[in-house]
């Protein structure tokens, strides 16, 4: 779980600083949209919309295109896709069990993206089952250290639903049940702690740990993969020391 961890610091530092962001946009959008089609276009009264435009606002998605989205889900508004959600699993080089989330409305063109990126870059698809059973979907919020010692983040979230909290170096990450997710992030900002990213993952039970240069074979599949549009999230077993996250992060 921490190699996980220490791998989403690093995508989150490479996000801030290149052409990923506006992937980042992209991928907001289509969970506002989504999230108005299944529960209705009023924020208020659907705790799943808002959770996704907050998520929108802090990645700094402009409001115009936040509403446009908003409308589109709810039927507002013209041009609205009907998304669906599709898993593929398979594995990278290392044996590195992967998990490709797609979140699509033409089920050919995902599948052959996800395809090409895994046969490019020695990877290979599986059939349904062949790594889900090795992961565990889990909620995470990310908290800026700072001043914070890790007792100040476990009184903020005890009765919110936590059941642990990582040190991962820079940021505390409090895990949760996924359900729990935005109770925790609302208990941490009562608490007046800035909450820095929240989401769910799939975290496997068993890390494949990894050197440089092989990290860098898997981390290039996982890039081909995020870089397809219907691409969501990609999950993976992935295990890297602190050195090997920071040589990532600076390449």
């Amino acid at each position: 779980m921490a190699g996980h961890s220490k791998w989403a610091t690093t995508k989150h530092k490479k996000a801030a600083n290149d052409a990923k962001r506006s992937k980042e946009w992209a991928k907001a959008i289509k969970n506002i949209e989504v999230a108005a089609r299944m529960g209705g276009g009023d924020p208020a009264g659907n705790p799943t919309l808002d959770d996704m435009i907050k998520k929108a606002k802090k990645a700094s998605v402009p409001n115009d295109n936040i509403e446009r989205a908003r409308k589109r889900g709810a039927g507002e508004e013209e041009g609205g896709s009907d998304w669906e959600t599709i898993m593929y699993e398979g594995y990278g080089p290392s044996g590195v069990a992967i998990l490709v989330e797609c979140l699509t409305d033409n089920r050919n063109r995902a599948a052959t993206e996800v395809r090409t990126a895994m046969t490019r870059n020695n990877g290979n698809l599986g059939e349904s089952g062949s790594v889900a059973y090795m992961f565990n979907r889990v909620g995470y919020v990310l908290v800026k250290k700072g001043d914070l010692t890790e007792d100040d983040v476990l009184m903020a979230v005890l009765e919110a639903g936590a059941e642990e909290v990582n040190d991962l170096g820079e940021h505390f990450e409090v895990i949760c049940e996924p359900t729990d997710t935005a109770t925790v992030r609302d208990a941490l900002e009562a608490a007046d702690i800035e909450v820095e990213e929240w989401d769910q993952d799939f975290r496997a039970d068993v890390n494949v740990p990894l050197e440089l240069e092989d990290a860098q074979k898997v981390t290039k599949l996982i890039d081909a993969l995020e870089d397809a549009d219907d691409v969501q999230n990609v999950y993976t077993n992935l295990d890297i020391s602190d050195e090997v996250a920071e040589a990532l992060a600076e390449a």
